[in-house]
């Protein structure tokens, strides 16, 4: 038998699965871990601890699970949150935790900086996209400017697949649909990395080497075998983003597919037959040569319902520990009670700033239209309509840029919350194709056999999948309610950005006094 090994490293949850090569899933795992916030607007993970202990735990969870020999696996595929900053040393040593994606919004001088000296037509021209905080260029620029010292030690950067992928084989190697990320220092059109970017940023040999998804980066070494319980020598492909692989499990492959991954933070990539116009969203090449897509990103949205449930469902939390419902699943029914719009309630989810497509790291949370009439529940309805107004904002923007979005397809652990997707199809107007597939790491194992060449190419990942599971579809009489309060969550946002941005620059003044 041949089996095939994925494994993805999300922000709070790891997944790994062992599959054939017909794509039954013959042993699957997970593991959670932390998201460090060491002062607002900050995101870290230290690199060891989290992505590369995971990968360890789960690949020998997977083989003990399985009972497969790991000279029967013929291919391992990784994917993780990207793109995030990691600096090591000469020896690959991290030299301190990782700066995280677009949730870490530290670095909004360097962006303002970056396109000030390069322009934001050249920007859009060159790259894709203006720069924003999900771009890794201003961050590599932030750890120069205040982290000198480390940075006088550092002699590569990775990200999060790359570290995964260099502690298998030995390689530094980063994907073109990630490295699209890494703006300004990435050519879209020429796909290669940009020396006008570089130029401002870092040397070109500090960053990893450039290659395709699907491309065999190294095998494994028998030092990773060793930690690992895989077979030294197994091929490993270079890998790529969560959100891609998460797409290629769900069959987000044709032209007019559209993922929108419901997780800590939501991921929305439309496929495009020609490369899509940049400027607020990201235009990225594919994971193959010759193909398109258009993506964008929220910043808060699975990780906006677990701080309500941390910090205001103490209650929830007691029942389910005491063997109550899931207290997710309790706080959805009480949300379930309270009318469309939440009684005059409207909520923007901008917690951690927000991405696309106001690219707003000062942006802030805020809550409108609150009276002593209004209990926990209206607040969580509000919550969960407020995602599906920025995820109506996205997809509309979408269709501004590239094509519009034709069908689309929930996947991530909020499609769990019926709730959620009934009100994300009211909001939007649109029907979701619901998948509940492992997610990324399924699609890290099926891009591991196109990595090998048990399968073509990525198209061929419909023959793994079965039929639709689930549609969710739009309650038209609904539109009109929603449309008032969407007109009223944009404006919301113009109106009060003065207010939450003095806020957000009060409250990273105030810390760093606290840490002085």
């Amino acid at each position: 038998m041949t089996y095939l090994l994925g494994i993805d490293i999300g922000t709070y949850e790891s997944k790994g699965v062992l599959t054939d090569a017909q794509g039954h899933i013959i042993a699957r795992a997970a593991t959670p871990h932390q998201l460090a916030i060491p002062q607002p607007g900050w995101a870290e993970h230290d690199a060891d601890a989290v992505w590369w202990h995971d990968f360890v735990l789960l690949a020998k969870e997977l083989l003990r699970q399985s009972g497969v020999g790991p000279t029967d696996i013929a291919s391992i595929g990784c994917s993780a949150i990207g793109p995030c900053v990691l600096p090591v040393d000469a020896t690959g040593k991290p030299l301190r935790p990782a700066i995280l994606y677009g949730i870490d919004t530290r670095a909004a001088d360097e962006v303002n900086e970056l396109t000030q000296a390069l322009g934001e037509a050249w920007l859009i021209q060159k790259t894709g996209s203006a720069l924003s905080s999900q771009a890794a260029g201003p961050k590599i620029l932030w750890l120069q400017r205040h982290e000198p010292a480390l940075w006088a030690r550092t002699a590569r950067v990775m990200t999060s697949t790359s570290y995964l992928v260099y502690k298998l084989t030995g390689r530094v190697v980063i994907d073109h649909y990630t490295a699209t990320t890494y703006g300004p220092l990435y050519n879209l059109q020429q796909n290669r990395w940009e020396p006008r970017g570089l130029a401002l940023v870092c040397e070109p040999n500090r960053l990893p080497e450039l290659d395709w998804t699907t491309a065999i980066a190294g095998q494994v070494t028998p030092e990773a075998a060793q930690q690992t319980g895989l077979a030294v020598g197994t091929p490993v492909i270079v890998g790529t983003a969560d959100a891609a692989s998460e797409a290629v499990s769900a069959g987000v492959v044709a032209p007019g597919d559209t993922m929108l991954m419901y997780g800590s933070t939501l991921f929305f990539i439309e496929v495009c037959a020609k490369l899509p116009r940049g400027g607020l969203l990201w235009p990225a090449v594919s994971l193959q040569p010759n193909r398109y897509v258009l993506a964008a990103g929220m910043s808060t949205t699975g990780a906006l319902t677990r701080w309500f449930r941390d910090e205001l469902g103490g209650v929830e939390r007691m029942q389910e520990e005491r063997g109550g419902p899931n207290a997710y699943a309790a706080l959805a029914e009480a949300a379930s009670q309270i009318a469309p719009g939440a009684e005059g309630l409207l909520l923007l989810p901008y917690f951690s700033g927000e991405r696309t497509p106001i690219n707003d790291p000062l942006a802030r949370g805020v809550i409108a239209g609150l009276t002593l009439s209004h209990s926990r529940a209206h607040i969580y309805r509000a919550l969960l309509e407020g995602v599906a107004y920025g995820i109506r904002h996205n997809l509309e923007a979408l269709a501004a840029a590239g094509e519009p979005p034709q069908r689309l397809v929930a996947i991530g652990g909020g499609v769990q919350n019926q709730l959620w997707l009934q009100i994300v199809s009211d909001v939007t107007g649109q029907a979701q194709v619901v998948r509940t597939t492992p997610g990324a790491a399924y699609g890290n194992s099926f891009l591991a056999g196109v990595g090998v060449g048990l399968f073509a190419d990525i198209d061929a990942i419909q023959d793994w999948l079965g039929p639709t599971e689930q549609i969710i579809q739009p309650n038209p009489a609904l539109k009109t309610h929603y449309d008032q309060y969407y007109q009223l969550y944009q404006t919301l946002y113009t109106s009060t950005r003065p207010v939450t941005h003095a806020l957000a620059q009060l409250g990273v003044g105030r810390k760093e006094e606290e840490t002085a």
